[in-house]
């Protein structure tokens, strides 16, 4: 069997099906809006948080490797604060929901595994570096798309894969990943299959992902995909007729009230839509006099017609 430790190859042969999905579609570099260094550091991050989510499979179970992506939307929020370009402040309540979420969600998984998680160290620093490396990755982009509203999805995707892959190659070489992963998936030639079958169905993703942060901001899509882990394993359950415990059930209680508290209505008024500004306010009696142009052409129409009466002597 193929090792799931070779997470830096398998990402760097799914960059290549990104690339080819990308040339079906059309994209070309033409079509870019950003120069080519605007997406140095989000390739770095996107490559590094691919390739350490699928190696440390090898370290450590499914069900604990979920309980750790699913704390991802706390530290997206926190990063939100330094992003240059976000600067992003969340009200109290949204932290409150994204708490009860990620507790839920761990609550679940838990009680989900029929064993205890195998908390490897090297598993654990290597999802950690994932979680960072993911809290960067959010910002950055929603960065991007704020700074430029006209940058799309396929080019962001097209950009970060092309200037990302370079990026994997001196950890394979570095660990002998390479050659260790080619000699392997070359006696089983499946695995290649299965790569560009999971990269035609992560590519759909990748590009609603891309969708729901240009339009939702960052720590809103974290909390999509967080929530997103919960729905897809109470359907297991639903599907596969699994029995529900109370840890279940404790689980989906928060989480549920988690994303109804993130649904809540800030109470707090929109300052641009009922109260104008004062610069709006002084611009108002500035465009006023703009009508002086009419005020003198009237004017001069009463001359006129002052002249046109006054008697001819």
């Amino acid at each position: 069997m193929v090792s799931a430790s070779y997470g830096w190859y398998f990402t760097f042969v799914q960059g290549f099906v990104y690339l080819f999905l990308l040339y079906l579609q059309g994209f070309t570099p033409k079509q870019m809006v950003n120069p080519w260094k605007t997406y140095v550091k989000l390739s770095a991050v996107l490559m590094g948080s691919h390739g350490l989510t699928k190696g440390s499979l090898a370290f450590l179970n499914y069900p604990a490797q979920l309980m750790f992506k699913s704390t991802k939307v706390l530290p997206v929020m926190v990063m939100g604060a330094f992003i240059p370009g976000l600067r992003r402040k969340y009200p109290l309540h949204e932290y409150v929901s994204a708490i009860l979420l990620v507790v839920g969600l761990i609550l679940f998984t838990l009680a989900d595994a029929h064993t205890s998680p195998n908390f490897s160290v090297i598993g654990v620093i290597m999802v950690s570096g994932a979680l960072i490396m993911d809290s960067f990755l959010g910002n950055l982009q929603e960065a991007i798309f704020t700074m430029n509203p006209e940058t799309s999805q396929t080019e962001m995707l097209f950009c970060s894969t092309v200037v990302g892959l370079p990026f994997l190659i001196p950890p394979m070489l570095v660990t002998g990943e390479l050659f260790k992963a080619w000699s392997s998936c070359s006696k089983h030639p499946y695995v290649y299959g299965v790569l560009v079958f999971e990269a035609m169905a992560t590519f759909i993703g990748q590009v609603s992902v891309l969708s729901l942060i240009a339009l939702f901001g960052a720590a809103t899509t974290a909390m999509v995909t967080t929530a997103r882990k919960a729905v897809t394993l109470l359907l297991s359950y639903m599907i596969f007729t699994k029995p529900l415990t109370e840890q279940h059930g404790t689980g989906l209680l928060l989480i549920a009230m988690g994303i109804t508290l993130k649904l809540l209505p800030d109470n707090k008024p929109n300052k641009r839509v009922s109260s104008p500004s004062p610069s709006s306010s002084s611009s108002a009696h500035i465009e006023k006099p703009a009508s002086t142009d009419q005020q003198e052409i009237t004017e001069l129409e009463n001359v006129e017609q002052d002249e046109e009466k006054r008697p001819l002597v």
